[in-house]
């Protein structure tokens, strides 16, 4: 099945470079483009796309705003933020109103390819770059052992061993599918395991429960 992007940037020779990118794609789709966030969520409302390839600063409407309407309109529209900075505050924005991920736009093709599959496929993505700075933002707890983890975040205490497990699954970089591979689950229940731990962490997307996670250390204890 093809995947639909909406392209929303207000330079046009970067709305080319990744339509040209995107197009290459056998199962990837370019359905529209818009120059500033207000068109965005017009052209989304109009033909709603399954992914959004949302530029966090641009003239009239910004990213953020945007995004907030596009998801308020229509949950099962992902939005993927682009920025030029790691450091841009506003990504942080985008992410509590409903983005998906965060990416740099000096992002390599097949990484940007493969955000995309990702985030259609409701899960989240992050740069690398910068998840120190979004584990800062949102799971400003103190350091400590490993193993007090409940005391530094308390609603940790509030999973069950399972979503335990999710969590720190999530916090890896799992997709749904290859969590209930792992834990030979099926991938309803993980749909059900996942949104149980957002309720808990009042988490408002995946990708801030996984920078909760990750903040304290469940992902690498997760390996061991």
């Amino acid at each position: 099945m093809s995947i639909s992007v909406l392209l929303a940037d207000d330079q046009p020779l970067l709305r080319r470079g990744f339509r040209m990118i995107i197009e290459a794609e056998d199962d990837l789709t370019v359905t529209g483009e818009a120059g500033d966030g207000g068109e965005a969520v017009d052209s989304a409302r109009r033909n709603p796309p399954d992914v959004v390839l949302m530029d966090i600063r641009m003239p009239n409407t910004d990213g953020i705003e945007a995004t907030r309407r596009i998801v308020a309109a229509n949950p099962a529209v992902r939005v993927l933020i682009l920025t030029t900075f790691d450091l841009d505050e506003y990504a942080f924005g985008a992410l509590r109103v409903g983005a998906s991920g965060f990416l740099l736009k000096d992002v390599r093709p097949a990484e940007l390819i493969t955000a995309i599959r990702t985030v259609a496929a409701g899960n989240a993505v992050v740069s690398p770059r910068v998840t120190r700075r979004l584990l800062e933002e949102y799971a400003p707890v103190m350091p400590g052992p490993a193993g007090r983890q409940a005391e530094r975040y308390p609603q940790l205490s509030a999973l069950t061993e399972r979503e335990g497990e999710v969590l720190a699954a999530v916090a890896r970089g799992l997709s749904n599918a290859e969590i209930a591979a792992k834990l030979f689950i099926s991938a309803k229940t993980v749909d059900h395991h996942v949104s149980a731990v957002l309720a808990k962490l009042d988490a408002p997307t995946r990708s801030v429960a996984a920078a909760h996670a990750a903040r304290l250390g469940l992902a690498d204890s997760a390996e061991r």
